[in-house]
């Protein structure tokens, strides 16, 4: 038994998979199952595979690379760098863009092998993340993709949220629709996916306020964590608890809970602050900053409080704890999206599946 590990459990992302599909497909709403929370680990691929996605989306043209074998379209998530169109034109089906420097690469590596490269074109409804922001750039842009022989524009997207916190609605989503409706009667082009963001417009699905024209969701952590990224609520019929994170207690002492001497700044350039709360009993375990942030996981005992964290290792109080813990003991976490992120990208997180 290997710790720190991350349980995974198959049947709960597949039931939640097979839920999220139903509820888009009912919507007329493709899935993109997103797979880069996991590192496009091939095992969850398979179950989100099963439970209905139609196109794999990862942001690392290697993870696509590694999925060539699955017969899905592969859609890469980031924007291409143009260091890499090569690779993008070989191994993504569709890949979203917003730069015109960077889709003409892509054109002249997709003659370079006699293959059509689909892109969707990004559009910045106000996130500040990737995407055209001024609208008369819009279709300036697709004027110049028109001239390119290798390129098909399949579509026009956009992302909100997961930078500025913006979310999808009734308003700026209408606005995506209007400018496809523009560019298809300006350029008689049939602009097929209108790609209308993540896990934070399920949200509008719950509440039948997708506006119709949207047709295809990005969506990560509504199949691997079971909620919606809007306001983060749980969604219906579907498992929270698919990835549970287990670390073992190294250390268990009642010690202060204020350092003892004059602080200056620790292991990352902080200068860190401390309430006097007198004598606590403070566990550490196996795990640190290396691996997963320690204000991303969620302790399934709710009398546990975490106190922080260095490169290896985690603090926990578990003063109020009714279960007696002990050196060797194990202990259960729930994490956010960006802490499942880190422990599957992290080599020192073993993963198990349950």
């Amino acid at each position: 038994m290997c710790y720190p590990r991350v349980e995974i459990s198959l049947d709960k992302i597949r039931n939640n998979t097979s839920k999220i599909v139903y509820l888009c497909h009912e919507n007329g709403i493709s899935v993109v199952g997103v797979t880069k929370v996991f590192c496009a680990n091939d095992e969850i691929v398979k179950v989100m595979i099963r439970g209905g996605i139609d196109i794999i989306g990862d942001s690392r043209i290697e993870n696509l690379k590694r999925l060539k074998s699955y017969k899905l379209p592969k859609l890469l998530l980031r924007l291409p760098m143009i260091s890499e169109a090569r690779e993008v034109v070989k191994y993504a089906d569709i890949s979203l863009n917003s730069e015109i420097d960077t889709i003409k690469i892509l054109s002249k590596e997709a003659i370079r092998i006699a293959k059509k490269h689909n892109i969707i074109l990004m559009i910045d409804l106000g996130d500040l993340r990737e995407g055209i922001f001024h609208e008369t750039l819009i279709y300036k842009t697709v004027e110049k993709i028109l001239l390119l022989d290798s390129i098909n524009l399949i579509g026009i997207g956009t992302n909100l949220t997961c930078y500025g916190g913006v979310l999808p609605d009734k308003n700026n989503l209408k606005r995506l629709i209007s400018i496809k409706e523009n560019i298809q009667e300006k350029y008689k082009l049939d602009i097929k996916i209108v790609s209308g963001g993540n896990s934070s417009s399920i949200h509008l699905l719950k509440k039948s306020e997708m506006p119709k024209g949207i047709n295809q969701l990005r969506v990560g952590e509504a199949i691997v964590l079971g909620r919606e990224t809007a306001y983060g609520n749980p969604i219906q019929h579907t498992y929270q608890d698919a990835l549970i994170l287990k670390c073992e207690i190294i250390e268990l002492q009642n010690k202060p809970s204020k350092p003892i001497g004059v602080i200056g700044i620790d292991a990352f350039g902080n200068k860190p602050l401390f309430e006097d709360n007198g004598i606590r009993k403070r566990a550490i375990c196996a795990i640190g900053k290396q691996d997963i942030y320690h204000k991303d996981i969620i302790p399934i005992d709710k009398n546990i409080e975490i106190i922080g964290s260095s490169s290896d290792h985690l603090i926990l109080d578990v003063t109020n704890c009714k279960k007696k813990y002990k050196v060797g003991s194990k202990v259960e976490f729930k994490m956010t999206y960006g802490g499942a992120l880190s422990v599957f990208t992290s080599k020192y997180v073993k993963k198990i599946y349950v």
